[in-house]
């Protein structure tokens, strides 16, 4: 039998063809952003809102589903975005900007696992503080339930699913992906939950927001972000209408005090707060337009 020889040229081609099969075959480890009201595309359609699919660690989620079902259902399709093909979703909130394109969702994947906070919009209770003003002067007939409010009282709501799984506190779904929820201390949006989340990499935390009506600094707080770094933070920040100074601030603020390495905002962050977060940061600001796909550390 006719021995093969290979030299080292071909050892090394061969080594060379394994290693970018290999890279080829590893999952995507990216966010890309589906709806947002700034792009770069000439072809995506622009919305107020947000949505965005997350791939890492072999999970595919989509976090929220923008303002509109028409344009989230075009852009996803422009984009080659299969939303049969979802381990689950997140809903930051219940806002319209972020929940409207659950219409097509649950058209095209109706028993998907939907994350969702425990709030009335999704079918929670109306909370109990609702109630506390009460007058046992008033006759029977005049009062909330005869004077004897149940103790649960559930909403009604647009999305009566089975498959949504209302979150009161910070859910780990696995070792490296947590649900994180906060809640408004202040008055304003001080009854609308949120969900973030948080994504444990080989190189610190990535943390995903939709609105951060919280606060960008509560949430930071409640995943230890100045024990834990935050590799890579994605998301608005709701800082359309923040004064310059506080700006200033809150930006120095992100990367001195809470850790935050790099920054791709978007959506309720602002134009003043786009070029302010980009001054701080430098060449640690992401563009995180509509249609861009950031890489994971």
């Amino acid at each position: 039998m006719k021995k093969i020889r290979c030299s080292g040229f071909c050892l090394v081609t061969g080594f060379l063809l394994f290693v970018r099969l290999s890279a080829l075959a590893q999952p995507a480890s990216r966010i890309t952003i589906l709806v947002d009201a700034f792009s770069q595309s000439p072809t995506l359609k622009q919305d107020w809102g947000f949505a965005a699919l997350i791939e890492y660690d072999g999970k595919r989620i989509l976090f929220d589903t923008g303002n509109n079902a028409d344009i989230f259902a075009f852009n996803t399709k422009a984009l080659n975005i299969d939303l049969t093909r979802l381990d689950f979703v997140v809903l930051s909130h219940r806002h319209g900007d972020h929940t409207d394109g659950l219409r097509h969702l649950l058209k095209v994947n109706p028993e998907v696992r939907i994350y969702v906070p425990n709030d009335e919009y999704f079918g929670g209770p109306t909370p109990m503080g609702f109630f506390r003003r009460k007058e046992p002067t008033l006759p029977a007939h005049m009062r909330y339930f005869n004077g004897k409010v149940p103790q649960q009282i559930p909403h009604g709501s647009p999305w009566p699913q089975k498959n949504m799984s209302r979150i009161d506190s910070s859910v780990q779904i696995n070792p490296n992906i947590t649900i994180v929820r906060n809640l408004s201390k202040e008055r304003l949006f001080g009854e609308t939950p949120e969900l973030s989340l948080a994504i444990r990499t080989t190189r610190g935390q990535v943390l995903v927001v939709g609105c951060s009506h919280p606060g960008i600094e509560q949430i930071l707080s409640s995943i230890g972000a100045k024990e834990n770094p935050v590799r890579l933070l994605v998301g608005g920040l709701h800082l359309v209408q923040t004064p310059q100074a506080e700006l200033e601030r809150l930006a120095k603020a992100l990367r001195e005090e809470w850790n935050v390495t790099s920054i791709a905002p978007g959506h309720c962050t602002g134009e003043g707060g786009f070029i302010t977060l980009q001054q701080v940061f430098g060449a640690q600001y992401q563009y995180a337009g509509l249609g861009v796909q950031i890489p994971l550390p």
